[in-house]
């Protein structure tokens, strides 16, 4: 069974294949409007709306048929005019060769919402899931959405909500697809549920993760190591490298958090987080361009006139000025 939406004549030309990771990644953190501009990005990023080919997958969710019929509606209301939704809700299925031929025509690749556990275990490591991973090598682009987005890191988290004390109950962390390198792990519907402390415990325990908590109708638009932040919210970012003290292995036997210099930014719709610096873009151009100012400083003298006079005193002094500037420098 093929739910499709299909506003052209023809299926797309597939493109040609490179060997590096040419594509993008829109990720969601879930219940994003069709007008919004979370999902507006992935269609503008792969034309969707000038005949750019999606396919979708509705795997991670309790009802794959019910979910790809709403998305279908929502990419329709959202200006998609040509969608193409096969019901992959087995394993065996995840092998089907007529699926790879439909990703292999795809410029845009979408995998909705549910249990991102579920969709990596019926997935990974199939036919479907090397083709998603050859689309994005040869430039498609891939967005998830919810489970959809926390399933293309290298690492996943599900479960382990915490109680009203903090304390951790029961997490799995697993394999992920890992599309998104850079150690990320994804956490989504972040600000509405109130993840943010699960999110502190898993990195409290994982310090060499880069925990990634985005809010819902929001999107983090990843090319190369750059994120750029669109949407109605906002990403925040937690990474545990310069920690010195936490209770993590005591937060396993259910006592609550304790730790020390965890380093968490926030990323608003407009701003671009470098993933691999785990800092803002805007913060390290600014140092990029105070160093290339130090570099280019150039020094004014006054020059000696027909008497050997130096010129007069305004020119003078701000010579001076510089020198005494550079010299301190």
């Amino acid at each position: 069974m093929i739910a499709e939406l299909n506003g052209t004549n023809g299926d797309s030309p597939t493109r040609r294949r490179t060997d590096r990771h040419a594509g993008k990644l829109v990720l969601i953190g879930g219940a994003c409007e069709p007008e919004g501009a979370a999902l507006g990005s992935f269609l503008d990023v792969c034309g969707a709306r000038d005949g750019g080919k999606i396919v979708g997958l509705t795997t991670a969710s309790a009802d794959p048929a019910g979910s790809a019929r709403s998305w279908l509606e929502a990419f329709r209301a959202a200006g998609a005019t040509h969608v193409e939704i096969p019901i992959l809700d087995r394993r065996d299925r995840a092998q089907d060769r007529r699926i790879v031929a439909m990703i292999e025509q795809a410029e845009g690749i979408f995998l909705g919402g549910g249990d991102q556990v579920h969709l990596v275990a019926t997935v990974g490591g199939s036919r479907v899931y090397r083709a998603i991973r050859e689309a994005y090598a040869r430039g498609a682009t891939i967005c998830g959405t919810s489970a959809g987005a926390a399933a293309l890191t290298e690492t996943i988290l599900a479960g382990g909500e915490p109680d009203e004390y903090g304390q951790m109950q029961a997490v799995h962390i697993g394999p992920g697809f890992g599309l998104l390198g850079f150690r990320a792990m994804i956490d989504t519907h972040f600000t509405q549920r109130r993840r943010l402390q699960r999110l502190f415990m898993v990195i409290a325990q994982n310090p060499e993760l880069l925990g990634l908590g985005i809010d819902e109708d929001t999107a983090m638009v990843v090319e190369g190591h750059l994120g750029h932040v669109v949407g109605r919210g906002s990403v925040t970012f937690v990474d545990g490298r310069g920690v010195r003290f936490d209770n993590a292995d005591e937060c396993r036997e259910g006592h609550p958090l304790t730790l020390s210099y965890l380093r968490v930014g926030i990323v608003g719709a407009g701003y671009t987080l470098n993933l691999r610096e785990r800092e803002l873009e805007v913060l390290l151009q600014a140092r990029r361009d105070e160093a290339r100012g130090q570099g280019e400083l150039q020094v004014l003298r006054s020059d000696d006139g027909p008497s050997g006079d130096a010129r007069p005193g305004g020119e003078q002094r701000a010579a001076d000025d510089l020198a005494e500037a550079a010299n301190r420098g």
